[in-house]
């Protein structure tokens, strides 16, 4: 006999925008959006009356204002936001404790184990979201599945949905009975997968495919032809609704990091090394938070012309200070020429492992290597932690850039909100 998983995805409806809400009930019912408001800035998130203009994150904020005038633009406040997330998810796991956060405003949840004791999945997702409301005043909606690719799916269909016309509630709860997948997978659109971007979304097009059905009426080898054999199987295997994947409660991130875009092109060194410096020390700082290290770090710069062009370097040890991250990127900030203008920098975190598990050092590598860099400013770094967690972001950090935060606003880059 086999045996069906509880699968619940939870996912916070328009989260930054309805935190801020809350702080600001005077905007209920008005376009409004979170992100930068510079020029150059970019939306993290967009209340669903600003959806109805066709405004959504990852838009520029020129573009939002252009769409829609008279919306109502709030700076973002990640430190709050992540503040909010971490009760969210000690409400998540007073259900069970296989809870896996995906991100600061959504989660796996495995309530298996909980049907006994507290009714089936969509008793629990229904108590769940009342829970939520309660305790945060937030809302947020359920997708239940036998499987995580299928619940994230199902929680599409649950959240709410902006159309010129209005805003639809939508399910709020969505269940895939066991039984039901391919019946709910197959008439949508091949993008739907996860892993389908627009290359891969091209080349399957080329073949044939637009919606999931036609992915999986194919044979594995011609898929696997046409995109690759381990990115084929696994578009294939999605195709049939098949993901044996477990809710990872504590799961290691893939990656950290942030970027920034400039009102106006840097064209020194000199001007994004500022840059560089407040970028690591935020990126170092959310390592220390995970409780991991950076074994590769990656410079990202997009110049004024729109080009992008990346540098890894992977240092001798894994990383967790700023200044060692500075240490190890400088020399590959000074290879690269500046002088047409750079419009965004990025650092990023790569190939995270548990910081308790680097190894010890074997060898002394003389005064002023990464590794001395790296182990004279763990203790400052974690006394700087202490004082942040206390006093709240921006109230101390790299003197090169304390002049251009206030306290409490976001001191890393832009953070996208889905």
């Amino acid at each position: 006999m086999a045996i069906h998983r509880s699968i619940l995805h939870v996912d916070m409806d328009a989260f930054y925008v309805s935190v801020e809400l809350l702080r600001h009930p005077e905007l209920h019912g008005l376009p409004v959006v979170v992100g930068g408001t510079a020029g150059r800035g970019v939306v993290s998130a967009a209340s669903y009356e600003a959806r109805r203009y066709g405004v959504y994150s990852a838009m520029s904020s020129a573009t939002a204002r252009k769409l829609c005038p008279n919306a109502v633009f709030l700076p973002p406040d990640i430190s709050h936001y992540i503040e909010v997330s971490r009760h969210l998810h000690t409400v998540f796991e007073s259900f069970t404790p296989l809870v896996e956060q995906i991100s600061v405003d959504e989660a796996f949840m495995d309530v298996s184990g909980a049907t006994t004791l507290m009714g089936d999945a969509v008793s629990i997702a229904w108590q769940l979201r009342e829970r939520v409301m309660t305790e945060t005043k937030l809302s947020c909606s359920v997708g239940i599945a036998p499987n995580k690719f299928l619940a994230k799916l199902a929680s599409e269909h649950a959240k709410p949905k902006a159309t010129p016309d209005g805003i639809a509630p939508g399910h709020q709860v969505f269940q895939v009975k066991p039984g039901d997948e391919l019946k709910f997978l197959l008439p949508l659109p091949v993008q739907a997968i996860w892993g389908v971007g627009p290359a891969t979304l091209k080349k399957l097009e080329s073949i044939g495919v637009r919606r999931v059905s036609d992915l999986a009426q194919l044979d594995e080898s011609v898929v696997c032809a046409a995109v690759g054999d381990a990115h084929g199987r696994h578009l294939y295997a999605l195709s049939h609704g098949k993901d044996n994947r477990p809710v990872e409660p504590e799961r290691i991130a893939k990656s950290i990091g942030h970027e920034e875009t400039f009102a106006h092109d840097l064209t020194t060194h000199e001007e994004l090394r500022v840059e560089l410096v407040r970028l690591c020390d935020a990126v170092a700082r959310r390592t220390r938070e995970a409780g991991v290290a950076a074994g590769t770090l990656m410079l990202k710069l997009k110049f004024s012309s729109f080009e992008s062009v990346t540098r890894s370097v992977t240092p001798s040890m894994p990383l967790t200070t700023g200044p060692s991250m500075v240490a190890a990127l400088e020399p590959l900030l000074a290879t690269l020429d500046c002088s047409q203008g750079v419009r965004l920098i990025g650092v990023h975190a790569q190939k995270l492992s548990e910081e308790a598990l680097r190894a010890p050092r074997l060898f002394d590598d003389g005064e002023g290597s990464l590794e001395d860099i790296e182990e004279q400013w763990q203790p400052a770094s974690k006394a700087i932690d202490s004082i942040v967690d206390k006093f709240g972001a921006g109230t101390i950090g790299p003197a090169s850039g304390m002049d251009r935060r206030k306290p409490g606003e976001n001191p890393f880059g832009p953070v996208l909100e889905d």
